[in-house]
């Protein structure tokens, strides 16, 4: 995060509030990230980024596995038997 300090406000609507866009930008936060909100003792409101980067496939390239496998082989390994 750059060292610059960053005001900015949104508008809340309904149970929703919009993060502005720079914000967003420096703090790189992406579709799926989750927002973890934090009220302090003193009423200061201090919100954590957990970012979404695994459990997706957007970067699985395949699996090269050195056995080959069938469908036929596979059923028959659940005890389910293709006609």
């Amino acid at each position: 995060m750059s060292s610059e300090q960053i005001n900015s406000e949104s508008k809340v609507s309904g149970n929703q509030a919009n993060i502005p866009a720079q914000i967003r930008t420096e703090l790189d936060i992406d579709d799926g990230d989750r927002l973890r909100w934090h009220l302090e003792d003193d009423g200061t409101l201090r919100v954590e980024v957990v970012q979404q980067r695994s459990g997706t496939f957007s970067d699985f390239d395949g699996y090269e596995g050195d056995q080959t496998t069938t469908v036929e082989r596979e059923h028959d390994s659940w005890g389910v038997t293709v006609e």
